[in-house]
């Protein structure tokens, strides 16, 4: 069994910051893309960021257009690990935030955290 836990959410005004962070526990597993998704509520989840390794060095980072500039995806994949800094966050980011993992080799989310809320005040 793996497990994908987040941390880092919170309640912050328009223009803070927060880092949120994840990580795998339970059964090991090799992974070369982890990622962020949010879901709003009334609204389907969407792509925020994702991080892609080649051995352990980071080979592409993603961004969905609305967080471009001001969130950073960055991550460890020896140790499973993936975090999210966001900067200038708006109302709009408002949403639960969820990190997903690949297995390595697979072109598909198969791991998924429970998610963590952030809520930014206008």
């Amino acid at each position: 069994q793996v497990q994908l836990v987040e941390s880092g959410g919170g309640l912050v005004q328009a223009g803070a910051s927060l880092r949120l962070s994840c990580a795998a526990s339970g059964r090991a597993f090799s992974t070369d893309t982890m990622g962020w998704f949010r879901q709003a509520p009334g609204k389907e989840r969407e792509f925020v960021a994702r991080i892609s390794w080649i051995s352990w060095r980071v080979s592409a980072t993603d961004y969905a257009d609305s967080v471009k500039g001001r969130f950073t995806i960055s991550g460890d994949n020896t140790k499973n690990t993936v975090y999210l800094q966001m900067n200038s966050l708006k109302p709009e980011d408002t949403a639960v935030y969820y990190c997903a993992a690949q297995v390595a080799g697979d072109t598909s989310y198969k791991f998924w955290g429970q998610g963590t809320q952030v809520t930014v005040s206008s």
